[in-house]
């Protein structure tokens, strides 16, 4: 007996069952697309929320968002936790700002200019406790870094230059 002739896709199965899986294989690719779309859409809202929480923080702590860092340095205990805490949340923020907006320059440039009175601080703080920095992301450390190379705020003195 000869066997009958078998063409290539019957080798694979019916043309209907090619195209089911071809739509299953689209449909598992949608969904990881949309799993992405989703994990960049959580980052971001948690990004706004962050940054409004830092923004609420500066409205109600005007003392810290501009600091005179000199009376801050001689006051109390609890306002030099305070105030580390707020730079501390400022960083967190404008961390997870840059790095959910990493496109939008806005971000950068809002902190930017939120961080340079805060200058002073992080460059007395990085002296003294150089374990501080590490504690944020390596694109923060060196935007922090660079922050302070550029307004000229170094050590010993890290005073920030009037310009």
């Amino acid at each position: 007996m000869s066997q009958p002739s078998i063409f290539w896709w019957q080798k694979y199965g019916t043309l209907a069952q090619m195209a089911q899986a071809t739509v299953a294989l689209l449909g598992f690719v949608a969904i990881l697309f949309q799993i992405n779309e989703i994990r960049t859409g959580n980052r971001a809202a948690s990004a706004r929320q962050a940054f409004l929480g830092y923004t609420d923080l500066a409205f109600k702590n005007p003392k810290f968002s501009s600091p005179d860092y000199d009376a801050i340095k001689v006051g109390s205990r609890d306002a030099q936790a305070q105030y580390e805490s707020f730079v501390s949340y400022f960083l967190y923020a404008c961390e997870e700002a840059t790095a959910a907006f990493a496109d939008k320059h806005e971000w950068l440039a809002s902190c930017d200019y939120d961080l340079k009175p805060h200058l002073p601080f992080l460059c007395e703080k990085n002296v003294a406790e150089p374990a501080y920095l590490a504690t944020y992301s390596s694109d923060t450390q060196r935007w922090v870094k660079a922050s302070l190379k550029t307004a000229s705020v170094t050590p010993p003195d890290c005073k920030l230059r009037k310009t």
